[in-house]
């Protein structure tokens, strides 16, 4: 009110005297940590009754390929000990107890872009598996300059010849291109084994006489003319079932709600206390649900990728040659998940070659989509410190051999499926407990329902 109003005298109420009468509208709580949580909605969930989920495969590998496979089980992998028998040294060995006791040595390490793994000139004491990504061989060119004598990737190996002879050195370097995984198998771990086993002793004595197997597959020379004479060995495949599934034990989010008694009972209109509180209990539950299903060591999807469904950027940024290529590893994609940043990098690719995809209508809502196949954005695929990211590929549900989410239904004191909110009591403060707890878990069926896009660059302009 100005000087010359409270002069005159106020000719009517004014409004904030009015506003102590007047029944505010209000909204229910809001809470800017909600998503769309596209995981969540677009899963098949399947009933798990017993509480675990086991999931029979056969074990495929190929023998005579020259690669090595692997079997990964959430983000450990461990070495097939049949496919040890496709290193040089290990050529035509067949004693499965002492390859079971090489493949359990060997250990699991992760590089980086422009790590070193091995270094010229050093002592060579180790057997090098990479299981995935990619790694340079570098040498020594004519002119003093380095030159790549190689690339290796998932499978490839080297090595295995310097366990024979400790005081050799490396002949070269291997530096990665890419992040990535590699088992090694140091000298001490396969001397260890060896002093043990008297089949590995005699095979490598065999391997030491004149007249024993000397090319660079550990085999007898065969004198071959144009391909047309000889009888070298075919590669063949060698399938198994798994002797120990892989089973899935539901896992469980948990918190404690807690509500004064006072707050309960006197403030509860026009809205329940109890009820929003509950409500936004449950929505933290739900997101950190679909944060587990994506990051979770055990069963998250990132980490339960297989090493074959894992690929590269071609060039950093995701264009559509790295989607087409992601999406051609499976026969059939239901959907794609990705950061929103990454959406928008890839629609900046997009754009920047003249293509502009059309998006798809799902419920009312349109989503961008690629080849027909929508692209859901998940802010819980993690963004590095180097601005790089992830894209998923799905195919999903029990009937196509693809992802699946895993709950149990019917629980004890159930609020929402799988969700369950019980009261635990009334302390001597008056205060109010309930315990919720939400149980899932997530299985992928095969190796081709799920795939990787890595090393998503999102800085490219």
């Amino acid at each position: 009110m100005t000087e010359s109003d409270a002069g005159r005298g106020r000719l009517s109420l004014s409004t904030a005297a009015a506003r102590n009468l007047a029944t505010t509208t209000k909204t229910v709580p809001q809470m800017q940590e909600i998503s769309s949580r596209w995981l969540l909605k677009m899963l098949p969930w399947v009933q798990v009754s017993g509480g675990t989920y086991r999931v029979n495969r056969r074990l495929t590998y190929t023998v005579g390929d020259g690669r090595v496979s692997f079997v990964t089980t959430g983000s450990q992998i461990s070495v097939v000990p049949a496919e040890l028998c496709e290193l040089p040294l290990l050529r035509a060995f067949d004693d499965s107890a002492t390859l079971e006791a090489l493949a359990a040595r060997f250990e699991q390490r992760e590089f980086a872009p422009g790590d070193t793994l091995v270094q010229a000139g050093q002592p060579a004491d180790q057997i090098v598996i990479i299981a995935h990504g990619k790694v340079n061989k570098i040498g020594t060119g004519p002119y003093g300059d380095e030159v790549i004598l190689g690339v290796l990737a998932g499978g490839d190996h080297f090595g295995d010849e310097t366990l024979t002879d400790p005081h050799d050195e490396w002949q070269f370097t291997a530096r990665a291109v890419t992040s990535g995984t590699v088992m090694i198998l140091p000298l001490a771990a396969f001397q260890e084994v060896t002093e043990r086993s008297e089949p590995l002793q005699a095979h490598l004595r065999l391997l030491a006489e004149p007249g024993g197997p000397r090319n660079r597959y550990g085999e007898a020379a065969v004198e071959v003319a144009s391909g047309h004479s000889g009888e070298p060995d075919l590669p063949g495949t060698f399938v198994d079932y798994e002797l120990a599934p892989r089973e899935y034990e539901l896992s469980v989010a948990q918190t404690v709600l807690r509500v004064h008694s006072r707050v309960a009972d006197l403030y509860n209109d026009p809205m329940n206390q109890v009820e929003e509180q509950l409500r936004l209990t449950i929505e933290v539950l739900r997101e950190r649900q679909e944060h587990e299903l994506v990051n979770n060591p055990e069963f998250g999807l990132l980490h339960n990728a297989d090493l074959k469904q894992r690929i590269h950027t071609r060039g950093g940024p995701p264009t559509p040659d790295d989607l087409d290529e992601l999406i051609s590893r499976r026969r059939s994609t239901h959907f794609i998940l990705a950061h929103p940043a990454a959406i928008a990098a890839f629609g900046r690719e997009c754009s920047r070659r003249g293509l502009y995809p059309l998006g798809i209508d799902l419920g009312g809502n349109t989503v961008p989509a690629w080849r027909g196949i929508p692209i859901f954005s998940c802010n819980k695929i993690p963004i590095t410190d180097n601005r790089t990211t992830s894209i998923l590929a799905l195919r999903v549900g029990e009937e196509h051999q693809g992802v699946v989410g895993l709950h149990q239904t019917g629980i004890p004191d159930e609020y929402q499926p799988s969700l369950s909110v019980r009261f635990m009591g009334i302390d001597e403060k008056a205060i109010i407990s309930y315990l919720v707890s939400a149980y899932y878990s997530a299985a992928v069926l095969v190796p081709d329902a799920l795939g990787v896009l890595e090393d998503v660059e999102l800085g490219h302009y």
